[in-house]
This record gives structure tokens, C-alpha cells and sequence, in this order.
């Protein structure tokens, strides 16, 4: 028996280079007619395009998530290698400002 071929899918791009080229005789022939009625038919496909755009709902997959309830506790952060002398907190919870301890030394 004969192995079947592997059926190819068309592209994505293809589709729509498809449409851009209808798209583009479309708006050929409606400026062939008239350019007023091309002008005015380029501009309602742009308002519906826009308006489209912004009725459209954006997915919350890539949306950070919400902050968490309770602060992470410890005052171990990555990369520090001496000791914190104390931690402030701002009152939302956003910033934080960290005190190292200052060790005093005598460099000649």
C-alpha cells in the first residue's frame, strides 16, 4: 500500500493576500467611477475598521496579575549578600526601600 501525502493546509498570509488584492480592485474601480465616491468609500471602511477595533474585548491572558492580599514576608531579596538593617514599606504596598547595614572601613 501506497503512503497518503500529508495534506497542506493554505496559510494564513495567503488569505490575505487574497484580500488585499480584492480589497484593492474593489477600491480601483470605485475611483474609476468616482473619486469622490472612492475617497468617501475609503473613509467609511477606515471609521468601521477603527470602530471595530475598539469594540473589540482584549483577552486577560497576558494582563498582570493582581496584587497579592498579604505582602511576601522575610526580608530576603535575590543578590543581597549582607544584612538589612531595616525595611520601609511604602503605605500601597508598591515600593520598597531597603537600609543595609554600614560597615565601617579603613581604606589607606
Amino acid at each position: 500500500m501506497a503512503a497518503k501525502k500529508p495534506v497542506e493546509e493554505p496559510s494564513r498570509a495567503a488569505g490575505g493576500c487574497v484580500l488585499v488584492v480584492l480589497g484593492g480592485g474593489a477600491t480601483a474601480v470605485v475611483f474609476a467611477v468616482s473619486p469622490e465616491a472612492g475617497v468617501l468609500a475609503v473613509w467609511t471602511v477606515g471609521v468601521l475598521a477603527v470602530w471595530r477595533a475598539a469594540r473589540r474585548r482584549v483577552s486577560d491572558s497576558s494582563a498582570t496579575p493582581p496584587p497579592r492580599e498579604v505582602p511576601p514576608s522575610g526580608d530576603v531579596y535575590a543578590g543581597e549578600t549582607g544584612r538589612i538593617a531595616r525595611v520601609v514599606h511604602s503605605p500601597e504596598g508598591v515600593m520598597c526601600t531597603l537600609h543595609p547595614v554600614r560597615e565601617e572601613t579603613n581604606h589607606p
